[in-house]
């Protein structure tokens, strides 16, 4: 290669070298910060081809969207003194990279530690003052509209939006979840007992009830029984009465005829009389 072309090709790659140094582009969802040996100088957030000193200006590129930050379990205490196990989740967008950089540099791990610090202070403070059928209720929308504007106020020196705070999950410790348990089997149980102890009273009304109506109906089928057999017995008084007085030595003798028939019904009957009873005067002209 000749010394020509040689100083040809280091004058084009010294060109790429400071091309590459000296241009650089900003996408729709960057912001990006410009320093100048280490000491920020100016802020792009317009997208486009932009130009900075070689060797002396680094551009740090931040996302502008919207960013999400889960925070860890944390058990807290409610003001109705329940403990509550709580899963929260935090969103928020980087406005002013400058802050941002000079409060917890260039990466999202400086930011990620201060946001679960006040986040975490903020839901013990805004849920010690609630209670557990707020938090799981509509209320609930109340409580972190609560806690987002504490946490916005706190991390505002911080270059970020916070644009929302929630509850993922809520779950009551397990000694809680098992004595609220029992609770609710002591109380479907006294449920059951107070329901058993009514249909038992009602049980003793209604048997109570149908053995009265029981007592009433025999009494009254034994009064209408002795009513009806009195009328029979009247009746057929009346009708021997008729008959006697009509011919009474008919009657008599009828009287007698039955009065043998049992008597003397062919099984084993013995009637031990002298020859002249009057009972046997039917007989002492029969040879």
């Amino acid at each position: 290669m000749t010394p020509l072309r040689a100083v040809g090709v280091l004058a084009l790659v010294v060109f790429l070298v400071l091309t590459n140094f000296t241009f650089f582009t900003v996408s729709q969802t960057e912001i990006v910060l410009i320093t100048e040996l280490g000491q920020p100088v100016r802020v792009i957030d317009a997208p486009g081809l932009h130009v900075m000193t070689p060797f002396f200006d680094t551009a740090i590129r931040f996302d502008r969207r919207l960013l999400d930050f889960e925070s860890p379990s944390e058990e807290v205490i409610l003001g109705d003194q329940r403990r509550l196990i709580i899963d929260s989740f935090t969103r928020y967008r980087i406005t002013n990279p400058l802050q941002y950089y000079q409060a917890v540099g260039p990466t999202e791990d400086g930011i990620r530690g201060r946001l679960n610090s006040v986040v975490t202070s903020s839901l013990r403070r805004v849920l010690g003052s609630e209670t557990l059928l707020d938090v799981l209720s509509a209320q609930r929308d109340r409580i972190m509209a609560t806690a987002r504007a504490q946490v916005n106020t706190e991390m505002a020196n911080f270059g970020v939006q916070i644009v929302d705070v929630r509850i993922r999950r809520a779950d009551l410790p397990a000694e809680n979840t098992e004595a609220i348990l029992q609770r609710m089997r002591s109380e479907r149980d006294r449920i059951a007992a107070q329901a058993r102890a009514e249909g038992s009273e009602a049980s003793q009304t209604i048997k109570a009830d149908a053995d009265r109506q029981k007592t009433v109906i025999l009494a009254n089928a034994r009064a209408d029984a002795d009513r009806l057999r009195g009328e029979g017995e009247a009746q057929a008084i009346a009708i021997y009465a008729d008959a006697f007085q009509r011919d009474p030595q008919f009657f008599a003798t009828w009287r007698t005829l039955q009065a043998y028939r049992v008597a003397f019904d062919g099984k084993s009957s013995r009637l031990v009389l002298s020859p002249d009873n009057d009972f046997l005067k039917l007989l002492q002209g029969v040879r």
